[in-house]
């Protein structure tokens, strides 16, 4: 679900509300509660190993990348930020915002289309009734698409643009354009194309113009809870949680 970026700390409560789920907390239940912002494609992947992280009661939001880490230079405070890039985690660290951040697993950029679609390759989507949906310039999907057409030849790269009908915020915005009908084409990862179960398919693109996508995570600077937050971190690596990002189709860390 996308929220707003906040400006107040009440507002930034409502932000950090659950989008997922992880634990079985009780009322009354003593375990403490871990918070933790992450870069909606992860959002199946997280929402199923966070139930099994012993060491607390996992509180997951989601939202585009750069949004949270806007949130977190707003005085927000999730305990652990976990980003598409490595570029957003590595400022926050820089800011001072972030504990030094770990590179925890990659993806595949893919051009996606409704199963039984026509399209089959970068090319077709030059033509005059293609409509095209991708991520806003400011969230990684989008700056990971932009990288990837800026390698076409120009005349080719202008006519894909040209035919862009929808600049979402966060990949899930993509899918669920793609999903409902309302454009024919989209850049997601290939892991959100893998969670629809066979609505989308993903054709993969040209190793000359494929980008590198890799995820980064780290302490949120004053985390409430900061030995949970780093055992959740490590996790990603090593645990139910790489297991789970492997199970949705993510890699390894390079």
């Amino acid at each position: 679900m996308r929220r707003a970026v906040v400006a107040g700390a009440a507002l930034a409560l409502v932000a950090l509300a659950p989008t997922g789920c992880g634990g079985g907390e009780s009322e009354g239940s003593e375990r403490p509660r871990l918070v933790v912002s992450a870069a909606s494609s992860m959002t199946e992947a997280l929402g199923s190993c966070s139930r099994e992280f012993p060491d607390a009661t996992v509180r997951l939001s989601f939202a585009g990348s750069d949004e949270l880490a806007a949130q977190i230079r707003q005085g927000v405070k999730p305990d652990v930020y976990a980003a598409a890039n490595t570029r957003l985690p590595e400022e926050l660290h820089e800011e001072g915002l972030l504990g030094r951040p770990v590179e925890f697993a990659t993806n595949e950029l893919v051009l996606a289309v409704p199963r039984g679609s026509g399209i089959n390759s970068l090319e077709d989507l030059t033509g005059d009734d293609v409509t095209i949906a991708l991520g806003s310039e400011s969230v990684p999907i989008g700056s990971y698409t932009r990288e990837t057409l800026a390698k076409l030849p120009s005349g080719e790269e202008r006519a894909v643009l040209d035919n862009v009908r929808s600049n979402e915020p966060e990949v899930k915005g993509i899918v669920g354009k793609l999903t409902q009908g309302a454009v024919d084409a989209g850049f997601v990862y290939v892991t959100d194309v893998k969670a629809t179960d066979g609505e989308l398919e993903a054709i993969a693109l040209p190793k000359a113009v494929e980008p590198d996508v890799t995820y980064g995570a780290g302490v949120v600077d004053g985390a409430g809870q900061p030995d949970e937050a780093h055992a959740f971190v490590d996790g990603l690596l090593d645990g139910p949680c790489a297991e789970a990002l492997g199970d949705a189709g993510f890699g390894p860390a390079p």
